[in-house]
């Protein structure tokens, strides 16, 4: 299998959403972009502001080292709107489907219509290579009303997440 590459899509492109690889130097960027998932989910936790940092500190050094140990041919993506660093996109070309392993925009951007486009040009990217689009998706994050008018169905009960299928 070779390195999978940045989605070329024509919808990202027009508005202004661009990719470049990440460098050691954005782990703090990462990390705050990881911490943007699990804001809601901190808000109940009765630790303190430093036990949370410490805790959100450690779950994404833990996620970042197993993403990076699993799928060793993923691209490994930063999503950018004109220059300014708005989230991230980790994808792996499989056999029969590409994999988006985790796509996070940052919240100020969330349900303006970036990350729908992204997915978009991903699906059409695997479409015309004859594949289907796989992503796991926790069962209460709101995305999931997303890759549901994109057309991904519930392959599989995972517990927290639902692993999602697109077909073309």
């Amino acid at each position: 299998m070779t390195k999978t590459q940045a989605p070329n899509g024509k919808r990202a492109k027009k508005r202004g959403i661009s990719y470049r690889p990440i460098t050691d130097a954005d782990m703090p960027l990462l990390g705050i972009i990881y911490d943007s998932t699990r804001a809601a989910e901190m808000q109940s936790v009765p630790w303190t502001s430093q036990q949370k940092r410490d805790f959100l500190d450690m779950q994404f050094r833990a996620q970042h080292t197993h993403y990076q140990e699993h799928y060793p041919d993923a691209a490994w993506l930063i999503i950018e709107h004109g220059g300014e660093a708005i989230g991230r996109l980790y994808l792996e070309e499989w056999p029969t489907q590409f994999c988006v392993i985790d796509i996070t925009i940052l919240p100020h951007l969330r349900g303006s219509g970036h990350g729908g486009a992204i997915m978009r040009d991903v699906m059409d990217e695997a479409r015309a290579v004859g594949k289907g689009v796989c992503i796991h998706v926790e069962k209460n994050n709101q995305a999931m009303h997303l890759y549901n008018r994109l057309g991904f169905e519930k392959a599989e009960d995972k517990g927290v997440y639902d692993l999602m299928v697109w077909r073309p």
